[in-house]
């Protein structure tokens, strides 16, 4: 992929960029991997608010299967492409284009099998409190 320097990122950074979001998808989106610069760009030029800071940010989006779902699916190559926070698509235009292009098209690599695995973690997340529950009336789950 060939980046552009724009007035506030150089080729070389959204290079950078990039390879820390493959890098995260690729990895499972831990936080261990969600960087700063990838944290930054995200809210600075592909729709996405503050959250207050990295870690909050990283705690509103990946800390339920259902919201990493959402996440994921502004990054879909097969979606619609939409904000996850606002809706639109024009952080698809404009100097950060050919970076957040870039970035779709390698999440389209890695959402199938991220979605599959956040889907099991729903599943097993939501049996859980259903068995909660039902032990809770004084009912034994039998799944």
């Amino acid at each position: 992929m060939k980046f552009r320097d724009v007035e506030f990122m150089t080729a070389q950074e959204k290079e950078r960029v990039l390879k820390a979001w493959e890098r995260f998808l690729k990895g499972g989106c831990k936080p261990q991997q969600f960087t700063k610069a990838l944290y930054d760009h995200l809210i600075l030029h592909c729709s996405f608010i503050a959250h207050y800071s990295r870690e909050g940010f990283y705690n509103y989006y990946f800390s339920n299967a259902r919201v990493k779902k959402i996440f994921l699916s502004q990054f879909d190559p097969n979606g619609e492409k939409r904000s996850a926070e606002m809706g639109g698509t024009y952080w698809l235009g404009g100097d950060y284009d050919d970076l957040n292009n870039a970035m779709v098209e390698v999440a389209g690599k890695y959402i199938p099998g991220l979605i599959e695995n956040f889907n099991t973690e729903e599943r097993e997340n939501d049996l859980e409190h259903a068995r909660h529950l039902l032990q809770k009336h004084g009912i034994e789950p039998n799944f």
